[in-house]
């Protein structure tokens, strides 16, 4: 077989990172922004899930997914953050074949996790402006629950086939990986074996899971636009959008950069290009979404307000 011309990761040592090379002022700034940026986003997301559980009215189904989706955010960047920092830090970015994998696993598990949570939060809204007086009776708190833990178990299983073809995969030259955490595609690149069935699942994976989440999405906000339209106030347009508007620009910003880093037939070409816009996708995003979410949700900013008040 192919395969067997590889040699064994664990005689050869661990992987390494290659990160963001360059001077060392260059590695110092980036270190402090990565740092605070993740600091940003751990405080931001476990600041609304505080208030989320502090204010009874915010304990309704579209917090109950905005709590999920802050709760996914610090995992979601702590699972690549860290070691990048690492990286920064020591400038020696080593990690081994069980880690890299692990770390591959969950930060895209997490990430499909995401795109089954915004569809969720998507048919909340559409419920909530489209069937107002049927809402309650349909958004119960066990249907908001089941969707919540059934975004969690599609989004894990996704990655399962992938995960398994690629530890299947020899490498039997160089163990750079030129990302700044163990990317699916810098690691396919990097493997001495016939990739193109691993390329072929990966693909095929993440354009049913980006496909799927967003025709729910999309038709979703194509239900809510007509409704909105239709709303005869100019007041009653504004406060039927402002529901929506957060969510909508959180979609936007996820939507834009995932689509480019996952949708592409061949993996071998910008890898540059893609480790920026990752950055973008596993650092900026996730520290965007609490301000978006509390400066746009006027629920939000009440209950921070409230809550800076002392009351």
């Amino acid at each position: 077989m192919v395969w067997s011309q590889g040699q064994n990761m664990s005689t050869q040592g661990p992987f390494i990172l290659l990160g963001f090379p360059g001077p060392k002022s260059l590695r110092v700034g980036l270190f402090l922004l990565f740092l605070v940026m993740y600091l940003l986003t751990v405080a931001g997301n476990l600041a609304i899930i505080s208030l989320v559980a502090a204010h009874r009215r915010l304990q309704t189904p579209m917090y109950f997914f905005l709590c999920n989706l802050s709760f996914l955010e610090i995992w979601f960047t702590t699972a690549c953050v860290p070691k990048t920092l690492d990286i920064f830090a020591s400038r020696v970015g080593a990690i081994s074949m069980a880690g890299c994998a692990a770390q591959m696993y969950f930060v895209f598990s997490l990430g499909c996790t995401e795109y089954f949570l915004l569809a969720a939060m998507a048919y909340d809204r559409y419920l909530a402006i489209c069937l107002p007086l049927r809402y309650g009776g349909i958004m119960t708190p066990g249907l908001a629950a089941w969707l919540a833990l059934g975004s969690w178990l599609c989004g894990f299983s996704a990655i399962a086939v992938p995960a398994a073809l690629i530890a299947r995969l020899s490498f039997c030259g160089s163990r750079v990986i030129n990302h700044f955490f163990c990317d699916i595609a810098p690691w396919i690149v990097l493997s001495c074996t016939d990739t193109r069935v691993v390329e072929l699942a990966s693909f095929s994976i993440a354009f049913c899971v980006i496909l799927g989440s967003c025709c729910v999405t999309l038709v979703s906000y194509v239900h809510i636009i007509v409704t909105i339209v239709r709303i005869p106030s100019t007041q009653g347009r504004h406060r039927a959008f402002s529901t929506c508007s957060s969510h909508l620009s959180v979609v936007l910003i996820w939507y834009g950069s995932t689509i480019f880093l996952h949708v592409r037939t061949s993996v071998e070409s910008s890898l540059d290009l893609t480790k920026a816009v990752t950055v973008l996708n596993t650092i900026v995003t996730p520290v965007l979404n609490p301000f978006i979410y509390t400066l746009r949700n006027r629920d939000v900013k009440e209950a921070l307000l409230r809550t800076m008040r002392g009351k």
